[in-house]
Formats: structure tokens, C-alpha cells, sequence
């Protein structure tokens, strides 16, 4: 049996980059459905440090908002969905190397979003060094808002 990490009192956003760590991370995800998906990786904390709203406040807002009503997306996002994530990882993190996996997007939900960490053009990744080759599974999560 491997170690299990749960963060779900993890405050802020996170990447779960599929790697065989020998770790599995779970986080509640999917709103009040309090789904508890599970990756082995490497998890990576990420800024979450913007001011006057963090990204992980405005993913919030958004799957707690009009569309979702608090549902959480658990029955999976859709293509609107994907482009809102990554219009707030470009406005957060410009460089561009975290994308929606679009053939994931029924097993994405609030805080718990299949995304790929991609080549940053130099054959590699500076900013995640290490976990080629690229493009690399991930999950981009935060907390649940159950």
C-alpha cells in the first residue's frame, strides 16, 4: 500500500504532476458531490500570492457562481469551463506551460482539473524541471468549496 497525502486542508492552488513518486495524493473535489480522486505524483504548490484576488479565489467564485450553483462541475467540465482555467493560469502564470487536457474534461471538477504541463519551447521545462519528457499529465487542484 502506497502513502496517501490528502490536501484537503491544503489552502491554495496546487499541481499533482503524474510521476512515479511512490505517493498518492487525494483531494475532496467536486463541490458538495465531495468526490476524493486520487493521483500518484509529485505534488507542486503554486503561487497563490495575487493580489487583490488569488486564482484559486476566482476559480472559487466560478464554480460556486451562476453556472455551477455550487454543483461543482461532478459530472465533469466542458470546453467554457476549460477556457475560463486557462484564461486565470495565463493571467497568473504567463508562461503558458499548464493547459486543460481536453480529453480529460469529464474527469475534471472544481478543484480537481486533468490539465498537461507542457515543453516551454526549449526542449524542456524550466519551471518543472526534471518530469520530462513533455507534455506530462497533471492535475491542478485547490480547495473543495463543499
Amino acid at each position: 500500500m502506497k502513502p496517501k497525502v490528502r490536501l484537503y486542508n491544503h489552502d491554495g492552488l496546487g499541481l499533482i504532476i503524474d510521476f512515479p513518486s511512490g505517493v498518492i495524493y487525494s483531494n475532496q473535489a467536486g463541490g458538495h458531490a465531495c468526490l476524493q480522486p486520487e493521483m500518484e505524483g509529485i505534488f507542486v504548490p503554486l503561487s497563490n500570492d495575487d493580489w487583490p484576488i488569488s486564482p484559486t479565489d476566482e476559480l472559487v467564485a466560478y464554480f460556486t457562481g451562476v453556472k455551477h450553483q455550487g454543483s461543482g462541475a461532478s459530472s465533469g467540465i466542458d470546453e467554457e469551463d476549460a477556457a475560463f482555467i486557462e484564461g486565470i493560469l495565463c493571467k497568473h502564470r504567463p508562461n503558458g506551460v499548464i493547459k486543460v487536457d481536453r480529453t480529460k474534461l469529464r474527469e475534471s471538477y472544481e478543484a480537481w482539473i486533468h490539465v498537461g504541463v507542457l515543453d516551454d519551447g526549449s526542449g524542456s521545462n524550466e519551471e518543472f524541471p526534471g518530469f520530462g519528457p513533455y507534455p506530462r499529465s497533471a492535475v491542478l487542484t485547490w480547495p473543495n468549496s463543499d
